[in-house]
Order: C-alpha cells, then structure tokens, then sequence
C-alpha cells in the first residue's frame, strides 16, 4: 500500500484523505500546523499512532514557520509550546498525539539549553519526526511477530473499527498481526465490523485488506454475537487508542461489546498496541478522557437525514474495556498477559529505562 502520510521534499506534509476511501485516493499538502490540527480533527487522518506521527510533523512544520520569520529563541520556544496545545486538543483520547508532542518539546528544550538556535532547532524537529514515524512501522512489524503464537492457522479473526497501516505510520497494528500471520503461511479469514458511525472497518479495513489479497468480510456490528454463538469466530484483535496503567483499554465505540461477546463466548480477546500507547500517568479507564463527536455523524449518512429532525444523538468516540477482559496485550516489546498493573509496569520498566 502506498504511504499515507508523507514528508515532502518541500519541507510540507501530504496526507491521504481518509474520509474519501475507498472510492477515491486523494491526497492533501499542508503547510502550517494549525492545518494539520484540522485535519487530525476532521479525520482525514485517524488512527491513534498515526495521529501522534502526524502531530510530530505538525510540530515541525510550526518550527520551520518560527524559524524562517526570524523569531528569536524565546519567541520561538513559545510557538512551539502554543502549536503543542492546539495540536494535542485535536483529538483528546489518543495518548501517542500527546507522546509525540512531547518527546519533539523535549528535544526543542534540551537543544535550547545546549545553546543551538531556532533554525537549527527546526532541523532536529523534522528529523525527529522521520524518526518517530519510521520507528512506528517497525514497532508494528514486531508486534505483529510478537503475535505469531497467539494466531492459529485456518484461524477466523474479528477485528473492529481500522488498527491497519492508515492508522499507524504503517503495516498496522491489529492488522499488522493478521498480515504477520499471512506472511507467516497461515491461512486466515477476517470479518471486519463495518464500525458505525464512521464505518472505519467498512470503508478502511476492509479496503486495506483487499490491497492486500487478504481473505475479508464485512460484518455488521450488532451481528458479531451471532457470529460468536455459531462459532464462527476463533479469535479478536483490536487496536487501542490509550491504555491506562492497570491494563484497561479505550478504543472505538464498540470494542467493549466486543470484550464482553468474546468472554461470553470464551473467544481470545487481544489488544495490539505500541508501548507509546500505555499511559502510565493514566491509573485505569475512568481516568482515560473520552471524545464526542458531532451527532451529525450518527444523525444522517453519506450525507443523508437517516433521523427525524428533533431528535438528538449521543455521539462517545471510544469506550473503555476492563483489563480482566483482555485475554493480552501485544505490544512491540512483548506480551502483557495477564493483563493487571503489575504485568503493564514490568514491560514498561523493560521498555523504558
């Protein structure tokens, strides 16, 4: 699949516009920070790390902006910090915008005190920000060589909502784990939730999927159980857009339904995810702050009314999933499994020094 999100040799972003997949292919250049905040916003790009890769370029886009007007060091650290906060209240729920974010300010910050100036700033930003999304492709290919074990041949696997390569910087994460299977020499099938309202599974998955020959079905949401009942259904992979310390996990609107069919059902529940995902200051879901989005969304589709005019919508983004719900957790540095806040601490000790 040809990428998604693409620094430019013009020193601008190009993003492939989501909303308008799978019937057309379009890409959108931007040059200021403000933008690319609109765009994460107006989900022409979608997917918790790919969100925090766009947000790294976004912060570079603003350095790059600081620097050519000449701002002086203070100024320019101000700019940065001002961009961050418009850039991280894109999207509130997904903790890689805010690691990216800051892991760019950390090293604006540590570069001030060694005395380097703006234009030499703005150069490390955009190379940092190379480096975050080249370094999450790599995380998802070994998440999903992390899960090789845990996939049986022959094996049918649900997925919802889009955890593909257009939601990461690439390959994917829980379709990263179906295409390492793939390329492993398993044979796999896969019904993708179709993901109401914004019919990520429908749209992006199932399109991901087909590019990729990979053997796909379109479900509809509400008919996941009674595919469970009929065993249909061998075993469920989803991706995470923040996991809080003790292990319990948001992610599309949904996903907990899912949990909870898949325990019923005694069916393996996966979570795959970066380690950049794990919020370790988050100490479990009440504390993950969860997106609404406009009721438009569910009010009409494709542009169409599919509601009588009066009537209101609650709109949630994501839902929380219990950690005891979740068979593991697989991230590019190992499993979580048992999922509890002993096993979460023990990875991320390992994983960050």
């Amino acid at each position: 699949m040809k990428d998604h999100i693409v620094w430019t040799e013009r020193g601008t972003l190009s993003l492939l516009d989501q909303r308008k997949l799978p019937g057309e292919t379009t890409y959108i250049e931007y040059k200021s920070p403000e933008k690319v905040a609109k765009a994460i916003t107006s989900m022409v790009v979608r997917g918790a790390p790919a969100i925090g890769v766009t947000a790294a370029y976004g912060l570079a886009l603003a350095g790059n902006e600081a620097s050519a007007s000449g701002q002086d060091l203070r100024s320019f650290k101000s700019t940065l910090k001002k961009t961050a906060k418009v850039l991280i209240n894109a999207r509130p729920t997904a903790v890689n915008l805010a690691w990216a974010i800051d892991r760019q300010l950390k090293l604006a910050n540590d570069l001030s005190h060694m005395g380097a100036e703006p234009e030499d700033i703005a150069e490390a930003l955009q190379e940092e920000a190379i480096q975050i999304h080249q370094a999450d492709i790599a995380s998802c290919r070994a998440i999903g060589q992390n899960a090789l074990s845990l996939i049986p041949d022959n094996a049918t696997i649900l997925t919802h909502c889009n955890a593909g390569a257009l939601a990461t910087g690439g390959y994917g994460t829980a379709l990263g784990v179906i295409r390492a299977a793939v390329e492993a020499g398993k044979k796999i099938k896969v019904f993708a939730d179709e993901t109401r309202p914004f019919l990520q599974g429908a749209r992006l998955t199932a399109w991901e999927l087909q590019q990729d020959s990979i053997d796909v079905t379109i479900l509809c949401d509400s008919a996941a159980g009674s595919q469970m009942a009929a065993d249909k259904i061998d075993v469920v992979v989803v991706g995470a857009d923040r996991i809080a310390s003790n292990g319990d996990t948001a992610n599309k609107i949904g996903t907990y339904s899912l949990a909870v069919l898949a325990a019923r059902h005694e069916i393996p529940f996966y979570v795959a995810a970066p380690v950049s995902t794990i919020d370790s200051n988050c100490p479990d879901g009440s504390e993950i702050p969860i997106e609404t989005r406009d009721e438009g969304e569910i009010l009409s589709c494709g542009g169409s009314k599919v509601a009588p005019d009066g009537v209101p919508a609650l709109n949630p983004a994501f839902d929380v999933t219990p950690h005891e719900d979740i068979t593991a957790i697989i991230t590019e540095k190992g499993l979580i499994k048992p999922v509890d806040s002993n096993n979460v601490g023990s990875l991320l000790a390992k994983a960050i020094p």
